[in-house]
């Protein structure tokens, strides 16, 4: 991969030089796959779950031995959803191109035949297909896992997200896709996930199907320490200067949470010249840039919200340290009108995804949204 414009990458994996620490997960999960173990992947969400995976997939020991797919289900609201989201990431990593291979995908995936087409313009084989060309969700699961089972390859199979099987309306998912596993010893899967109580219920409850299936994983945020050598070779190979005094102000503004440092270096970044050096000028004029930005979404993120919900969203954050949401000095701190107010507030921004519970405390799920919310 050549060189990138700005090295601080948003959202995709850009290859080792891009990519801050995380040895140690790296060798676990590599050691887990290559002994033949599943894994289950725990953090909270956007500290780099997904990046820690591709990471592991580009590794020669994994790249060179094994089929790697990876499929992210947090959008997926049934089997239905769930069986197209994964028949449409193994077709697309096979990439077919001859004609021969072509035909024996279509004999094995027999229930998605009307999806494998010939683009009229290239002759190139293609394959489309639509949440209404899964007849039978069951049927082509069972095709799947029959692919993955015969494979010339042994596979690896992440499935991000994967506590969202546990809202799916089918009540016998669990049983079905760990009875799918249990007869593919050909596959070894990863589930990552960042609902930490659904799957400790999932794997670790005796009457649970996935019952001590998988490995445990959980994984934190990069240490200060190491993002701030990261960020200064980053800054300084590209001929720019950065004090670390102003990578820990940015880490400590978002609590550590890697995409979101990512964005403020990656705007940092763009507006210092080559040889030039980040100044609290710069810095305070980046984070202005990025936060305007998003001002539009986070403008109607709020709008949609009733009046309580707003009060207890501010109040949250604004609050820096451990508190008791519920404390009368808290009520009385924000001018918060009851305990039960409170609690309705908290459910219906929880339902949202807006705040989330972590390490035991409330806090606004997109750190940015926060950092917005005090500026106004």
């Amino acid at each position: 991969m050549g060189k990138l414009n700005n090295p601080f990458v948003i959202g995709n994996y850009a290859g080792k030089h891009y990519f801050c620490d995380r040895v140690y997960e790296s060798k676990e999960l590599i050691d887990n796959i290559l002994n033949g173990r599943n894994a289950v992947l725990v953090s909270h969400r956007r500290i780099g779950k997904t990046g820690l995976i591709c990471h592991c997939f580009e590794q020669p020991e994994i790249r060179k031995k094994y089929n790697v797919f990876f499929v992210d289900i947090l959008a997926t609201m049934s089997l239905q959803e769930f069986v197209l989201a994964l028949g449409k990431e193994i077709i697309k990593r096979l990439k077919p191109k001859s004609s021969r291979f072509f035909d024996s995908l279509k004999n094995v995936f027999t229930s998605l035949r009307g999806g494998f087409k010939i683009d009229t313009q290239t002759g190139d084989p293609v394959f489309e297909i639509s949440l209404g060309d899964i007849d039978s969700p069951e049927t082509t699961l069972d095709e799947i896992f029959r692919y993955l089972s015969t494979s010339e390859k042994p596979c690896v199979v992440a499935i991000d997200e994967f506590q969202q099987i546990g809202y799916y309306p089918e009540k016998n998912v669990e049983a079905l896709l760990r009875t799918k596993i249990q007869h593919c010893p050909n596959c070894k899967f990863i589930f990552a996930g960042s609902e930490k109580d659904m799957l400790i219920n999932m794997f670790n409850s005796p009457d649970k199907p996935f019952y001590q299936s998988a490995t445990f994983m959980q994984i934190g945020k990069i240490e200060l320490d190491k993002y701030k050598e990261f960020v200064v070779g980053l800054f300084e190979e590209n001929k720019k200067k950065i004090a670390e005094s102003f990578i820990e102000t940015a880490y400590n503004s978002v609590d550590g949470v890697t995409l979101y440092i990512q964005f403020i270096m990656n705007e940092l970044y763009q507006i210092i010249p080559q040889n030039g050096e980040v100044t609290q000028v710069l810095y305070d004029k980046s984070l202005d840039i990025l936060l305007n930005k998003q001002s539009f979404v986070y403008t109607n993120t709020l709008s949609e919200l009733t009046v309580r919900q707003k009060e207890v969203l501010f109040a949250l954050a604004k609050e820096d340290e451990n508190f008791e949401v519920t404390s009368a000095g808290f009520m009385k701190k924000y001018n918060l009108v009851s305990t039960s107010s409170i609690q309705a507030s908290l459910k219906g921004l929880t339902a949202k995804k807006i705040i989330s519970v972590e390490d035991g405390r409330y806090v606004v799920s997109d750190r940015l949204f926060r950092l917005w919310m005090r500026k106004l």
